[in-house]
């Protein structure tokens, strides 16, 4: 029976899965290329979806929009983080055991889509209004419950996508599939963005119950991709434990294996980007006022996807050639800029509200980027029969600073204002960048 943690090193040691690794073990005889196009198909519908439901800019907005301010706003993230880490942690063991791990990306790719599925009916049906016609108090809870719903999901489905990638996809090949699914995804993204989203909010309502029934679709097709992976069985075993038991494995991870303890403070660091997430967009509306043009998200959302996709394209080469962790390290300092820029932006020649407030959304494009190079690292930390207990343990730092840390900046924000909130960010994220350098060099260079 193996362990569920391998035995931490002493000193840093070579990757289990080193550069070059044939990766055919996890998929079927010739299968690795169907597999790798499968996988590239499952990004680009799955970045069709996201784009509709950015977290810096829709999602904020539409939750202003139900009555809620700073504080309530901050909850986005939390809820975010919540379902990013906990639920990864206490699934990971199911996961190990699956046969076939395609079948979980399935399940749960479709699963994201429902919350949004829910929120369209909702929407349409127009239970939403109150007698007035204004949202009802109580519409703003049943949306971040139904968020929460979608990224409790969203965290099973990262962690089922590093698995299965980490099963079939070689470690130097895994930003090439990265790459390849903004190639192909970014471009249809911003069509079906530029498209659709002005159409959508030009409708009375607001039009969310199409904004949102885009991704339900998008993240359905998204996973039916997976009848078409071609997987072999695995065949791992693991002790049970209960759930308590799991969340405190995966945080002693950190501190048992000495390679992770570096990438857990940076992480944990690192996730500052996330707590200042909500408030970008709302500066720009406060400083135009009775000016703000709702077309302006529309700019600020293919903006911040354009972003993503040069940020990726990157990252992805720059990963493959060098290692993640070079990629980790520019991923981190370009995301570090988008506070710097908002602050010039709000405090400089230029206002918020003006024309130059897009420039904001590029460094944001970095954030998205520097969690998937984080996560790739980590898989070339072990072997995969530990992937989904390590990248975990990942999401874990991820959260846990976000969870505590969202509410006191939504707070801040309300009482300081947001430049003060926006420095302070900046500062964490830069000294984030700077703990990179301590971190394993898993290819050897």
């Amino acid at each position: 029976m193996s362990r569920v943690v391998p035995t931490a090193p002493a000193a840093p040691v070579a990757p289990a899965e080193p550069r070059g690794a044939d990766a055919s073990h996890g998929g079927r005889p010739g299968a690795e290329r169907r597999n790798f196009v499968w996988l590239v198909v499952h990004q680009v519908l799955f970045r069709v979806g996201w784009v509709f439901k950015t977290e810096s800019i829709v999602m904020p907005y539409f939750l202003d929009l139900l009555g809620g301010g700073a504080v309530v706003r901050s909850l986005l993230m939390v809820l975010n983080r919540i379902g990013a880490s906990l639920p990864p942690v206490l699934y990971a063991r199911r996961l190990k055991l699956m046969p076939q791990k395609r079948w979980s990306l399935m399940a749960t790719t479709i699963g994201a889509g429902m919350p949004f599925a829910v929120i369209s009916v909702l929407w349409a049906s127009d239970a939403w209004r109150a007698a007035d016609g204004a949202p009802a108090w109580w519409t703003k809870w049943v949306f971040l419950a139904l968020y929460g719903w979608f990224f409790a999901v969203v965290g099973l489905n990262q962690l089922s996508v590093q698995t299965v990638q980490g099963k079939l996809v070689r470690a130097e090949r895994r930003g090439r599939l990265f790459s390849l699914g903004v190639i192909f995804g970014a471009p249809l993204a911003v069509l079906a963005v530029t498209t659709l989203m002005p159409v959508f909010l030009a409708m009375p309502g607001g039009g969310f119950d199409y904004l949102f029934a885009a991704p339900a679709i998008a993240f359905t097709l998204a996973g039916l991709t997976m009848l078409a992976i071609r997987e072999t069985d695995d065949d791992f075993s693991e002790p049970h434990a209960n759930g308590l038991r799991r969340v405190r494995r995966a945080a002693w991870l950190l501190f048992e294996d000495p390679r992770m303890r570096p990438v857990a403070v940076a992480t944990a660091l690192y996730s500052s980007a996330f707590t200042l997430f909500p408030h970008y967009q709302t500066l720009a509306r406060e400083s135009a006022g009775a000016g703000f043009d709702v077309r302006s998200l529309v700019t600020w959302t293919v903006t911040q996807h354009v972003a993503v996709a040069v940020a990726s394209l990157m990252a992805g080469p720059i990963a493959d050639r060098f290692g993640s962790r070079r990629a980790v390290q520019l991923a981190m300092l370009g995301a570090a800029t988008a506070p710097l820029t908002a602050i010039a932006l709000a405090t400089g020649g230029a206002s918020a509200s003006g024309q130059a407030y897009w420039l904001v959304f590029l460094p944001l494009g970095f954030t998205p980027v520097t969690n998937k190079m984080l996560l790739n690292y980590t898989l070339e930390l072990v072997g995969r029969e530990h992937h989904a207990q390590y990248t975990s343990s990942v999401g874990l730092c991820l959260a846990a600073p976000v969870v505590v840390g969202s509410p006191l900046v939504g707070s801040l924000v309300w009482r300081l204002g947001i430049v003060p909130v926006l420095a302070g960010g900046a500062a964490v994220m830069l000294l984030a960048a700077a703990m990179t350098h301590r971190m394993v060099e898993t290819r050897g260079g």
